[in-house]
């Protein structure tokens, strides 16, 4: 017996950016913090989370559609591959991102449906708003404040190296004055 979920979240970033980062190991990785690597197109093998994920790339739709079969290390020996589906549909604030994960080992399904959203919608959500152009401001800009020119700076002269001691420029030697031996006060 297997199990499934389904999962929505908005991004902000448009469907072809998402699509195109999921697609992407470099910025597949960069936006979960774990290695990714991808191999483009359909059938192309992927691994994300250090190994820890891999499947293949089963259908695409550009901007739209991503089927992936989907694994990883802890399902059972002998299981079948899940289906993980993530639809992209551009809406007010970004994209909404459907992830539907079905034919998961039975047992698993809460753990996966969590770690989604702590471990791949939360990020996805930084890292997007980080990379999100910044909206135009109506109001003009103020013009920058005339700024006091700078005094040039003069470099400070460097101390004259001292002469190598030799056995020919060499002072002699200071005798130490004698003085007498301090007697002890005793009381």
């Amino acid at each position: 017996m297997t199990e499934s979920f389904t999962l929505s979240t908005v991004i902000p970033a448009s469907p072809a950016r998402i699509y195109e980062a999921w697609l992407d190991g470099r910025e597949h990785g960069a936006f979960t913090g774990g290695k990714a690597e991808v191999e483009p197109g359909i059938g192309g093998a992927f691994t994300a989370w250090d190994g820890y994920i891999r499947g293949r790339t089963l259908d695409l739709v550009e901007g739209e559609r991503i089927l992936q079969s989907w694994r990883t290390t802890e399902f059972p020996t002998g299981s079948e591959d899940s289906l993980l589906e993530l639809t992209l549909e551009e809406t007010s604030g970004g994209t909404r991102l459907t992830l539907r994960h079905s034919g998961i080992p039975e047992g698993q399904a809460a753990s996966y449906e969590e770690g989604w959203g702590d471990h791949y919608f939360d990020p996805m959500k930084r890292y997007f708003a980080r990379s999100a152009p910044k909206p135009k401001s109506t109001k003009k800009a103020a013009k920058p404040k005339a700024r006091a020119k700078a005094k040039p700076k003069t470099k400070k002269a460097k101390p004259a190296r001292k002469a190598k001691r030799t056995a020919s420029n060499r002072r002699p030697a200071k005798r130490a004055a004698r003085r007498p031996a301090r007697k002890s006060r005793r009381r």
